[in-house]
């Protein structure tokens, strides 16, 4: 099969500006020709990267895109002029075109639309109608899937599949969970939605014998909130040992943070706009014990009291709720073990392998063979 990989204007691949889904289609990519198939990865040019080239089998190609503009009307404008360069790097031979762009189902050859699969990682904002050519519309977690049938007609419903995000990396064999260290750890956007005024007002809370790391850009360009929100959030700190560490794309770096981090929290608030939650994962396979907001996305690999806890972020009480759960696990460390230790579990149930197989059974049973 030849399956090529239509990415989005903003993101390079490889993901040196991080990026959930780039970092998750640049590693099935490379396990779909490990399978044994053609993989065709199309995306932005990014400083010195070629226009083409070849890794792990892929063959990439790359034009001209754009840095992420914070008007969302922009940012749909540039998509489209970016997808009306990209089609033509898309070859006419493709059985399957995969994407994550706005535009490509629409804008595709007539051939080429009915063999796309859009990847919604998104909740839909009424476009899902659009999409009658499409073959598939692929949703990253139950939440998606439907929110995506509440946008067409019964008889469209299977359509739809969900197949989960898996993790971008293979983790280590062997963790020492006993090495971990006493650090609240998260990873992600510094911006609003992610609730982390709740984390810090919480952290303010507990004892001070644990760090609070936060990872991750606040730029406006890569989907933070400013330097006024990082401001205020630092002023929201005081003197806590609270750590702004700035972004990390390096993914060996890092998950050098998730190595060593005892518990992840990740409280985010975006009701329409977390629709998987990659980072909790990610930390879950390196051992975190994850604390998380009660969205519906977290639901679909984290239980309550099993693998991690859940807390509720539209109680009024949230702060106090979340500095419950964490001082829990702080200072219960059997607990703490525990929910880690089955945590782990999501190396086998998410890993690329196990994931880039489920995409390649829904491929072959839209487009069968003749």
């Amino acid at each position: 099969m030849k399956i090529t990989i239509l990415q989005g204007a903003f993101l390079p691949v490889p993901p040196l500006l991080g990026g959930a889904v780039e970092k998750m289609w640049f590693a099935l990519g490379k396990d779909f020709v490990r399978q044994g198939h053609e993989v065709v990865q199309v995306s932005r040019s990014y400083a010195d990267l070629p226009d083409e080239e070849w890794i792990d089998g892929v063959l990439h190609k790359r034009v001209a895109g754009y840095d992420t503009p914070a008007s969302g009307i922009t940012l749909k404008w540039l998509d489209f002029l970016y997808t009306l360069r990209a089609r033509h790097a898309v070859p006419a031979d493709s059985d399957v075109v995969v994407t994550n762009t706005f535009w490509a189902p629409l804008l595709l050859p007539a051939a080429l639309r009915r063999r796309c699969i859009p990847d919604v990682a998104r909740m839909p904002k009424g476009q899902m109608k659009l999409y009658g050519a499409a073959a598939r519309l692929r949703a990253n977690s139950t939440p998606v899937a439907d929110a995506i049938r509440q946008e067409l007609p019964a008889a469209q419903h299977p359509r739809v599949i969900m197949v989960p995000n898996p993790l971008p990396f293979q983790a280590p064999p062997t963790l020492d969970l006993a090495a971990k260290q006493p650090v609240l750890l998260y990873t992600g956007r510094i911006h609003p939605e992610k609730g982390l005024d709740l984390l810090i007002k919480a952290f303010r809370q507990l004892p001070a014998a644990w760090k609070l790391q936060l990872v991750g850009p606040y730029e406006t360009g890569a989907g933070g909130g400013g330097p006024a929100y990082l401001e205020e959030l630092k002023q929201l700190a005081g003197p806590a040992n609270v750590e702004f560490t700035g972004p990390v794309y390096d993914m060996a770096a890092l998950n050098q943070y998730y190595a060593e981090a005892a518990v992840f929290v990740y409280p985010s608030v975006a009701e329409q706009g977390e629709t998987f939650g990659l980072a909790p994962l990610e930390a879950m396979a390196w051992g975190c014990t994850p604390i998380v907001s009660n969205l519906a996305c977290f639901h679909d690999f984290i239980r309550h009291e099993h693998n991690g806890l859940i807390f509720d972020h539209r109680d009024a009480r949230a702060v106090e709720l979340l500095a419950e759960a964490i001082a829990r696990v702080q200072t219960d460390a059997s607990l703490r073990m525990a929910l880690a230790q089955r945590a782990l579990e999501v190396r086998q149930t998410h890993s690329i392998a196990v994931i880039a197989a489920q995409f390649l059974a829904e491929f072959a049973r839209a487009f069968p063979a003749k």
